[in-house]
């Protein structure tokens, strides 16, 4: 495969076609056509050169234009008598019953073309499929199905995946799938967004449990008959909530013995037949953590200054901490889990590598007693050292399946205000920590006693809108006190500050519980690393650690939610005898420090991705793995040439940061 690079001038205000290599306009409709059409190749495996986009079709006197139709294998002869499959794409604003646009044009276009046998409509949160037969009276009839069959499928297939039937998803389609579910709950059920949440997200563990039932028949079905009709729909239920009481049995501390899925049978229906699909095990873990991650932060996202942390943020930031396997990781203002699936996903390639050294072959090859003890070895992993704690009971629940969609290491994740003294957190709550870190409850007494950690990464809440007024609180923390200035340098005095931001207490608490030689990944606003005013923030800093790294993030990282400019503090705690023999000497080690500016984070201050342009300006496509394109011939006869299909790329300088950090770590001596 060719990995030059080639540059092409896109227009302002035009996307590049997946399928055709054509320039459209960059709409909303466009956005649901472009992803579809990935789906068609990557998901369903249609070859490009029987996919063809805006064919002009004959319907009476009139000449619409099909969005995507597709041919049967084989053909060579591109007519509208030849067509087997059409899909129309709309915007979100559009209504399936929408009479200029909804599903009736689509059965018109089917209607049209003799040899069409099915057709898809879809607006990107929902989605109809119909399949046209001819009755006993000679007359044309739509009926629902739940997807159109894939180029290696069959109509079975559709109804009733077959463990190696089921899909990879690509590109947005999972979220678009979850977006559809999610919908369709909060319609369909009248719930609020919350619970059409936790509903959508108990389908889903019966989903990954059903995947997890090896070597057992999938049940995690609905079938297109049992969609359609009330005894199919309470079928359906009945089925899914055997698999729910496996699922309540296995996580016990995510779901009571006595909770139930609430959907009513039409709606459980319909979106188990929109995941059945998918193998939401094998689909690739950063597609799965965009859709859950983006799905979980519209939905649970507080007032607590919560601002979740960019996917490209957290990536970098694990890979410049580099977790090993054998230690203990912890964030303490969990969030959504996404630190943590992150650090996860990159010891599980750790240990598939090492696996595949030890076994002297590729994944794909072991056996199941191979693949057993692999399994085995993540969820060691997962249960053993792997920590996440977080205020909001809902994140920590949300967390839990976060990890347990991607890992199954969802024990450690607790519920806690971190920043209470130790002595305050709860019974339950410390008992939990004791039994995972294998130690005496009675150790976690204070500050001085939580030092259990090795690794920890943390975007904790910030804002002045949240400060910390509790002395109970603040008498913990040296950063919680008055520090008045000597000459240059700063001294605390025994007055505590009236109320503290929480991001300047997590940096303490974050030191507090880690080990000495520990490292720590923290974003922070900017204020505390130059506001003059926080220079004791610095001073403490500097005293109790090495600062190994400062990474400076574009003001639009967070947007469009928050436009905090903000910074990737790493650093190391020192032990107590390099702080005794610093004070001793009266002077500190010198050493450098890791400095990097992050320009381009991949979108603009509206969320929208901003993709690499050349020096003329004119964006930057790459060829895909099937690069070339047959277009062949247009619905109007007109001929045309071979094309590349080509992806633009994010303008996103986070990648880059760790490989340089890499290198820069290895001439410094430092060996984590």
């Amino acid at each position: 495969m060719s990995t030059e690079t080639k540059v092409v001038v896109i227009p302002e205000g035009k996307i590049y076609d997946y399928i055709d290599g054509t320039y459209r306009k960059d709409t909303p409709e466009e956005y649901v056509r472009q992803n579809i059409e990935k789906r068609l190749v990557n998901e369903h495996k249609y070859p490009k050169e029987l996919i063809k986009i805006e064919y002009t079709l004959r319907v009476g006197s009139r000449k619409p234009r099909a969005d995507i139709v597709l041919f049967p294998e084989g053909c060579e002869n591109f007519t509208q008598e030849n067509i087997e499959i059409i899909i129309e794409c709309k915007k979100e604003s559009v209504e399936p019953h929408n009479k200029k646009d909804g599903v009736g044009q689509l059965q018109s276009y089917m209607a049209s073309c003799p040899n069409c046998e099915w057709g898809m409509w879809t607006n990107g949160q929902t989605k109809e499929v119909f399949k046209k037969v001819v009755n006993e009276k000679g007359k044309i009839e739509f009926l629902e199905y739940n997807d159109i069959p894939s180029a290696d499928g069959s109509v079975e297939q559709v109804d009733r995946p077959s463990r190696d039937k089921l899909k990879n998803a690509v590109e947005d389609n999972l979220l678009f799938t979850f977006k559809i579910c999610h919908n369709h709950i909060y319609v369909t059920d009248g719930m609020q967004k919350q619970p059409a949440f936790f509903e959508l997200l108990k389908v889903i563990f019966c989903k990954i449990e059903d995947e997890r039932n090896f070597p057992h028949p999938l049940e995690f079905y609905s079938t297109s008959s049992e969609r359609s009709n009330p005894d199919g729909q309470l079928t359906v239920k009945k089925r899914v909530s055997k698999i729910f009481s496996k699922v309540k049995k296995k996580y016990g501390k995510i779901f009571d013995s006595n909770d139930e899925i609430k959907l009513q049978p039409r709606s459980l229906a319909y979106i188990v037949s929109e995941l059945q699909k998918y193998s939401l095990l094998n689909t690739d873990i950063d597609i799965k953590g965009k859709a859950y991650e983006e799905l979980v932060g519209a939905n649970l996202r507080g007032d607590r200054g919560e601002f979740f942390t960019p996917r490209n943020v957290m990536r970098m930031t694990v890979e410049m901490l580099s977790p090993k396997m054998d230690e203990k990781v912890l964030d303490p203002s969990c969030g959504t889990g996404g630190f943590l699936v992150n650090a996860m996903i990159k010891i599980i390639r750790n240990l598939e590598d090492e696996m595949v050294k030890a076994f002297g072959k590729q994944k794909h090859e072991w056996n199941n007693n191979e693949y057993s003890f692999y399994q085995n070895k993540i969820s060691e992993i997962a249960s053993n050292n792997f920590y996440g704690f977080d205020i909001n009971p809902d994140l920590v629940k949300a967390t839990k399946m976060n990890m347990v969609m991607n890992n199954d290491g969802s024990g450690n994740i607790l519920q806690t205000n971190t920043l209470l003294p130790p002595h305050e957190w709860s019974d339950e709550f410390k008992t939990k920590l004791a039994e995972a870190l294998n130690v005496s409850k009675s150790d976690i007494r204070n500050s001085k006693t939580i030092e259990y950690f090795d690794v920890i990464v943390s975007n904790p809440p910030f804002g002045s809108k949240i400060p910390i007024k509790d002395s109970n609180i603040l008498e913990q923390y040296d950063l919680a006190h008055i520090w008045e200035k000597d000459g240059t340098n700063w001294v605390k005095t025994d007055r505590l500050q009236s109320s503290v931001p929480p991001e300047q207490l997590f940096i303490e608490r974050c030191w507090q519980l880690m080990k000495p030689g520990g490292r720590i990944g923290i974003v922070l606003p900017d204020s505390i690393l130059g506001a003059p005013g926080l220079g004791y923030i610095r001073h403490w800093l500097i005293k109790h650690n090495y600062i190994i790294a400062s990474i400076d993030l574009h003001v639009d990282t967070f947007q469009p939610r928050n436009g905090t400019q903000t910074s990737v503090l790493i650093f190391q705690k020192k032990t107590k005898e390099e702080i005794n023999l610093e004070e001793k000497s009266g002077k500190m080690r010198d050493y450098n420090i890791f400095m990097s500016m992050v320009d381009k984070v991949g979108h603009d201050k509206r969320g929208n991705p901003l993709f690499k342009r050349d020096k003329y300006g004119n964006e930057i496509l790459v060829p895909d793995e099937n690069n070339v394109i047959n277009i062949g011939e247009t619905a109007n006869g007109i001929k045309t040439a071979k094309a590349e299909s080509r992806s633009k790329v994010r303008d996103d300088q986070t990648i880059d940061v760790p490989k340089i950090f890499k290198e820069w770590k290895k001439r410094e001596g430092i060996i984590w």
